[in-house]
């Protein structure tokens, strides 16, 4: 078969319908039985199927009377349907093969899940175990439901059979591997559907019991064990395997070895070479860790026995141990390298770096040419050089590089030969060398280079003082080094000592010396080498205490157009002063931050340049997240009741960007919140706070978020700021009823109404109520929370603020639900549902979408509820609210178990309780769990179920809510049909 240029292929599918495409063009595969035909053929993988065993195939023990002329029809069809390229269906030796003829093998999901599975085995032998799970990740998403769908007939139903066990087989795989990555309390909603779905498969109930074990639900666990060997006693009359009994023991015995795996970090076990006697300055005794680049520039150094000159160049900031690796590799690798290992420091971080034309001539010394011989020029040096080295295998040693510039005239230029070069810029424009960026060592590896040095007996006693020390160095090699031999010579120093004088970080930098090092120093080399514009950007940069900063952010505090801006930052990239985090991105180490603020209290001029800096930076934050509140809550007044800002802020494209940037900045607009305490700033703080309240949903910015808001309000009070003050007030309500502090967040609404009311903030005053609502009806308090509501509805509506209008509808919805009103609730919600398609509010039409489901749950409109509630979790999802993302599936459980699918309803609880952790409160955690609960006692789990439904009473019995009581009839067993 002649396949031209531009021809699109053929592929097939069996993990799922069997379908045939040309390209992207679907190819029409026929009947039932024609594609059982075409199934047959292609899970034989090109070979022949005999006549009779085809026959055999589709009909088994009963084929119809012309069976052999029914089969020559479905494969006179098949060809018509592969068109152009019929010839694939090849007929032989009287039966039939597909096979594609243009040399290519069957493009067939079946045959990709196979090659996805023995690579993954491939990975997981080498410890890839990264890599594994996402090549079963890709075998398992070629699975398109049930394997050979809508097919009759033997053959179907016995490979169908062996397409789902090996799906199964790859998904427990998939699953040992998710467990060993630490992601046990994900794995345990996938598990608990696994479990319902095929009940006496034995490794999926071992798998759920570790999963449940390592999530802290050791009584859940052993419960499963026990519903696992009553079932198999009922069903098969037999015990459980071996391997599961054994695992209850263990969990019973609380084996260490059940923990969840910690990632660990290789460090050097050989100790330090021996030295030999050649230019080599000598490795240090105690090099510590640092193996993949230890095993990169090893690698990549003997390449030099080949045909090329191997050049390698680690960067890095300033004491972060780029010449203590270059020369631990070098000691390594020199049995690559017998004719001899130059080494030079180049001075370049210094004023007067050395002079190529100055190293050549040692270097040439040093290979023995006569002093006599050795020419006066650069250029004639570098010839000699490199003609001396011709047949020679040398390693160069070029360390603390100023630029490219100083180091090409000494690179031996042979093959065989090798340079190894260190530089606090990046040698970019050194054309062929292998580029290394060297960063801070791990938590782990700074702990091991800081024991070697002080000894292990007095940091075993000390371990979580020695993590502070090794921490306050910022993980940097060079003052984990200086901080550990000022505790050796001082044996009378506990390792408390030493981490509390480092505490201090206005006198760390200082504490940070022993003897000729001193961090201090190191980086003063390298600003005084600044031009005054990097210098100035050095400076203010410096001041902004978040995480690190993009690109627009870091503009603001420079009031620099962003592309100047980034011409400069990527100047001092250069330098190793500022690390490029990503593309656009930028960040210190901690101890160049405390220098590079040092240099600013110092050196900035005049000094209210450096507020003038971070008020800018404030500006931005705030206009750009007024922008992102408008996409995400449009018809809100909150835009409009604003500080003003003098800076501009970010335009977006749309919602999705808005969020990104949202979340992406989290950390520093939070961080510059909290920067921002001072009179001038603090309502802005106040605003920037309310107006990225959704980092409270999110989960992971939740704690950060209230701590923001907390130590503002305390400055809001000293400053006796009442505006500010009822702004903090009303974000601390938001977030602490989220996590179920209703107490708290009660008396932070009532303050936020008083203080809104006493200031004349039309916003707040009308926000407080809405809040007092909701937390009165979540306290069963629901005459107080109608009139709360109703009260807040009014000054919404009295201020135009139309989104606020519907979110107060929808939470009178739930009142009137409360309260056996269920017709007047949907009208509620509905309405409010309304205005939010109205105002394209696409974000808070997920929260009307739930309000409605509720009332549409207890109307038992099931159905409508589901879809409701599921239209509602995609924009949950997509907006990365956990916390409603949560709420949502236990909704979803509750309809679910109301409908009577009690194991799609245990996959709902189970996810909720993923998404819910650490958000939510305990509250709703216990209401969950007793959710969960009637879900698995409805699967014959009865156990787990009780498990489930002890730690909820315990919890409300502890809260002193009266929702226990329901939870104790649960225990009662007469209560659970």
């Amino acid at each position: 078969m002649d396949d031209g240029p531009g021809r699109e292929r053929l592929r097939f599918t069996v993990l799922g319908p069997v379908r045939a495409w040309r390209g992207a063009t679907p190819l029409a595969a026929g009947s039932p039985q024609q594609r059982a035909l075409l199934a047959a053929l292609l899970l034989r993988g090109g070979r022949t199927a005999t006549a009779p065993e085809l026959v055999d195939a589709l009909w088994g023990d009963e084929p119809p009377h012309a069976a052999l002329a029914a089969l020559r029809t479905y494969a006179s069809r098949l060809r018509k349907a592969l068109g152009a390229d019929a010839e694939a269906l090849v007929s032989e030796s009287g039966g039939y093969a597909i096979r594609p003829g243009d040399g290519h093998p069957l493009d067939l999901d079946h045959d990709h899940a196979e090659q996805y599975a023995a690579e993954a085995e491939k990975a997981k032998a080498s410890g890839d175990r990264a890599r594994a799970r996402e090549l079963l990740d890709a075998a398992l998403d070629l699975w398109d439901g049930e394997p050979l769908a809508g097919l009759a007939g033997p053959y179907a139903e016995t490979q169908r059979t062996r397409l789902e066990e090996w799906r199964l087989s790859l998904t427990e795989t998939r699953l040992e591997l998710v467990l060993e990555a630490g992601c046990h309390a994900d794995a345990v909603s996938e598990l608990t559907a696994l479990t319902a779905a095929h009940p006496l498969r034995e490794r999926l109930r071992e798998l759920l019991m570790l999963a449940l074990y390592r999530s802290g639900r050791q009584a859940e666990a052993l419960a499963v064990y026990a519903d696992t060997r009553r079932l198999l006693a009922d069903e098969l009359g037999v015990d459980p395997c071996a391997s599961l009994s054994e695992l209850q023991q263990r969990i019973l015995q609380a084996d260490p070895d059940l923990d969840a795996p910690d990632v660990t970090f290789d460090t050097d076990p050989a100790g330090p070479a021996v030295v030999r006697p050649q230019q080599l300055p000598a490795t240090v005794a105690d090099f510590t860790g640092r193996a993949s680049f230890v095993s990169e520039l090893g690698d990549q150094l003997a390449t030099a026995e080949g045909s090329v000159m191997a050049v390698s160049a680690l960067t890095g900031i300033g004491g972060v141990g780029k010449t203590t690796l270059a020369v631990h590799v070098a000691h390594a690798a020199r049995d690559h390298f017998p004719d001899g290992q130059l080494y030079v420091d180049l001075q370049g971080a210094g004023d007067n770096p050395s002079e190529p034309v100055a190293v050549l001539g040692a270097f040439l010394r040093a290979l023995g040419t006569p002093d006599a011989s050795i020419p006066d020029g650069l250029a004639e040096r570098s010839a000699l050089y490199r003609s001396t080295l011709a047949g020679r295998r040398v390693l160069a040693l070029l360390d603390n590089a100023r630029d490219a510039s100083q180091v090409r005239p000494l690179l031996p230029g042979m093959e065989g030969c090798a340079a190894l070069v260190t530089s606090r810029a990046r040698m970019i424009d050194l054309a062929g060398a292998h580029l290394i960026d060297l960063d801070v060592m791990s938590p782990e590896e700074a702990l091991a280079l800081f024991t070697r040095i002080v000894g292990e007996e007095r940091v075993t006693s000390e371990r979580q003082a020695a993590m502070a020390v090794v921490g306050a160095c910022g993980f940097l090699p060079l003052a984990i080094r200086i901080a550990a031999s000022r505790l050796a010579a001082r044996r009378t120093w506990t390792v408390s000592i030493l981490a509390s004088k480092l505490a201090d970080e206005r006198r760390r930098l200082d504490e940070l010396r022993a003897g000729d090092l001193a961090v201090k120093a190191t980086f003063e080399l390298g600003y005084k080498q600044l031009e005054p514009a990097q210098a100035r950007a050095f400076r203010l940069l410096g001041l902004a205490d978040g995480p690190d900063i993009s690109l627009a952010a870091a503009a603001a505090v420079l009031d620099m157009d962003v592309d100047d801006t980034e011409e400069l930052l990527e100047s001092l990239v250069d330098t190793s002063l500022l690390e490029s985090a990503a593309p656009g991105r930028y960040r210190y180490h901690d101890l160049v931050r405390l220098y590079a603020r040092a240099c600013a209290e110092r050196d900035e001029h005049p000094p209210s340049e450096r507020d003038a800096a971070m008020s800018r930076l404030l500006d931005f934050y705030l206009a750009s997240a007024a922008r992102m509140y408008a996409l995400e809550r449009p018809g809100d007044r909150l835009i409009v009741h604003m500080e003003a800002t003098s800076y501009p802020g970010l335009a977006f494209a749309d919602r999705a960007a808005a969020l990104e940037w949202l979340f992406n900045e989290a950390g520093c607009l939070l961080a510059c919140a909290r920067q921002s305490s001072g009179a001038a700033t603090l309502r802005r703080a106040a605003d920037l706070l309310l107006l990225t309240k959704d980092l409270a949903e999110s989960g992971a910015d939740a704690l950060q978020y209230e701590q923001a808001n907390v130590a503002l309000l305390t400055a809001a009070r000293e400053a006796a700021d009442q505006h500010a003050e009822a702004r903090f007030h009303l974000a601390l309500t938001y977030v602490r009823t989220l996590s179920g502090r209703l107490d708290e967040a009660d008396e932070n609404a009532r303050s936020a109404m008083l203080l809104g009311l006493a200031s004349e903030d039309p916003y707040v005053a009308a926000s407080a109520p809405n809040d007092r609502g909701i937390i009165a009806n979540a306290q069963h308090r629901h005459a107080d929370a109608e009139g709360y509501l109703r009260q807040a509805l009014t000054a919404f509506r009295d201020d135009n603020n139309r989104q606020s209008e519907a979110s107060a509808l929808c939470n009178l919805s739930r009142v009137h639900l409360d309260t056996g009103r269920v017709d007047s609730a949907i009208e509620l919600a509905e309405e409010g549902l309304a205005i939010y398609r109205q105002l394209g509010a696409k974000r808070r039409l997920a929260n009307g979408m739930y309000a409605l489901a509720l009332a549409y749950t207890q109307a038992m409109r099931l159905d409508e509820a589901t879809g409701q509630l599921t239209a509602a979790l995609a924009i949950f999802r997509d907006s990365r609210q956990r916390f409603w993302e949560g709420m949502t599936n236990f909704r979803l459980a509750e309809v679910e178990l109301a409908a009577r699918r009690p194991a799609t309803a245990a996959n709902h609880a189970e996810q909720a309780l993923t998404a819910l952790r650490g958000i939510g409160g305990d509250s709703w955690r216990a209401t969950v769990l007793t959710t969960l609960g009637r879900a698995l006692h409805a699967l014959g789990q009865t156990g787990r179920a009780r498990v489930c439904w002890q730690e909820a009473l315990a919890t409300f019995e502890r809260l002193g809510s009266s929702e226990g009581n329901a939870v104790q009839a649960l225990l009662t067993p007469t209560a659970v049909a």
